[in-house]
């Protein structure tokens, strides 16, 4: 896993229900409450392979919306991880802001490549051992590895309580298959992405960003039904 300074640079089922944004803004004030001064570590990881070109610039202003409602609960540090190209995985430093995450995201664009998912995990049980991490954010169209060892991997992480977070772009059966099974292991959750909300995505990444810093107590504050959605899956 290569970790340095990022390169410069030369797609949701339909929701059961619609949050709307003062539900968000009130179920992060509650959690602010509940957790004034808390910390968390999230590293969030990208399939840039070819195929996610078409909303790759739209996901970049979604992403890294989850943020704002950080900024209200407490300190949570983010890791970009991506993969594309022959082999190329990468991982950035860690940030601390809405700004910091979209220059490290602008800086990258999409190369044809085949998945290499089995290196994000890998790499999660790393750092988790440096330092805990409270959860690990993926957004993917597709799996060509051995399912096995990726299950594997994520039993592992289930037994360190560090969940996967699976958000899947587009229909593909066999990745959808994987990611679920990814989220079961690993204590995590897994949801299908239509690509016709981008509202959805980034209510969803709030959630996941307000559970890396407040843990499920504070998904637990919220009406919202992202984060009911999510809650349900939760192992711890």
């Amino acid at each position: 896993m290569a970790k340095d300074k990022l390169p410069q640079r030369t797609r949701e089922t339909t929701p059961q229900a619609r949050s709307s944004t003062s539900e968000i803004d009130a179920f992060v004030q509650k959690a602010a409450s509940a957790n004034p001064v808390g910390a968390g570590r999230l590293i969030f990881a990208l399939d840039a392979t070819m195929s996610r070109q078409p909303t790759w610039d739209r996901a970049c202003q979604i992403q890294a919306a989850m943020f704002d409602a950080v900024s209200r609960v407490g300190k949570l540090a983010v890791q970009l991880v991506y993969f594309r190209g022959f082999g190329e995985c990468r991982a950035s430093k860690w940030v601390m802001s809405a700004t910091s995450l979209a220059g490290l995201m602008t800086a990258i664009d999409c190369r044809g490549g085949h998945t290499q998912i089995g290196k994000v995990l890998s790499h999660a049980v790393k750092e988790n051992a440096k330092a805990p991490v409270a959860a690990l954010v993926f957004i993917g169209d597709a799996m060509e590895e051995n399912v096995d060892a990726l299950c594997a991997k994520a039993g592992e992480m289930g037994l360190k309580n560090l969940p996967a977070f699976m958000f899947h772009e587009g229909g593909d059966p066999v990745a959808g298959a994987a990611f679920r099974e990814i989220a079961r292991l690993s204590g995590g959750a897994y949801h299908q992405l239509t690509g016709t909300s981008p509202a959805e995505l980034e209510r969803l990444l709030r959630a996941v960003a307000v559970y890396a810093s407040g843990g499920k107590e504070a998904l637990r504050l919220s009406k919202a039904n992202e984060a009911q959605l999510l809650l349900a899956q939760l192992r711890r």
